[in-house]
């Protein structure tokens, strides 16, 4: 089941890009641009994992729409053009979970959103890219419902294929991330263990080399 991310964002422009990567990879996004609007729809439907929310809307503002979201126990984080210390203090205290200011990286919006939803245990961990599905709660994955045994560094790098699913992400960060800021070894490592998910798991075609950058795992 997909993650379910209620948007509420005045700015078309911000609102869209954030829209398209939040569905890049593989969470429902709900849009509003109106506070009140946002409110209101909440009494019908508030089946929502997280909420993201610019402070200076039309309508209700984020600070007062925090207070409705709380109502229905839904984790929100605040991205906003307000960059001043007393505005994220009192967002914080009054119970948002992450505060985030304009202009942002949206790889690490990303990395927020799925870090507010593991902490707070609303997080899907099961992944899936055409036939093959990764199931992070039983560290298994399967082909066509059969299941493929990996060794733990080819786990680990599909999985972080998966969480960025769509997105070109590099070999430094691969290393980062997968093996550790203290890794010493060559990026070789990396284009190694993608070779073997590759024959593995049949996504030859599925996981594209981006020249002199990285990886992408497509799932169109």
């Amino acid at each position: 089941m997909e993650n379910r991310i209620l948007l509420v964002e005045d700015d078309q422009a911000i609102a869209d890009a954030v829209a398209l990567n939040l569905k890049i990879v593989g969470y429902r996004c709900t849009r509003f641009e109106d506070g009140q609007e946002a409110a209101d729809s909440l009494a019908e439907d508030h089946g929502y994992d997280l909420a993201l929310l610019d402070i200076m809307l039309p309508g209700l503002d984020g600070f007062e729409l925090l207070e409705h979201m709380k109502a229905y126990g839904i984790p929100v984080i605040y991205m906003t053009a307000k960059a001043d210390a007393a505005s994220e203090i009192k967002g914080l205290l009054d119970g948002a979970e992450d505060y985030v200011t304009k202009p942002f990286d949206m790889m690490a919006l990303l990395v927020r959103i799925e870090k507010v939803l593991l902490r707070t245990g609303r997080l899907n961990r099961i992944y899936r890219a055409g036939d093959v599905e990764l199931d992070d709660y039983h560290h298994a994955v399967y082909k066509a419902g059969a299941r493929v045994e990996l060794r733990p560094l080819e786990y680990n790098v599909l999985l972080y294929l998966m969480k960025h699913k769509n997105l070109t992400v590099t070999r430094e960060q691969l290393l980062s991330d997968v093996w550790g800021f203290d890794y010493m070894g060559e990026s070789r490592s990396v284009d190694v263990k993608i070779s073997s998910l590759r024959r593995k798991l049949g996504l030859e075609e599925a996981i594209k080399t981006v020249q002199k950058l990285g990886y992408r795992l497509e799932d169109r």
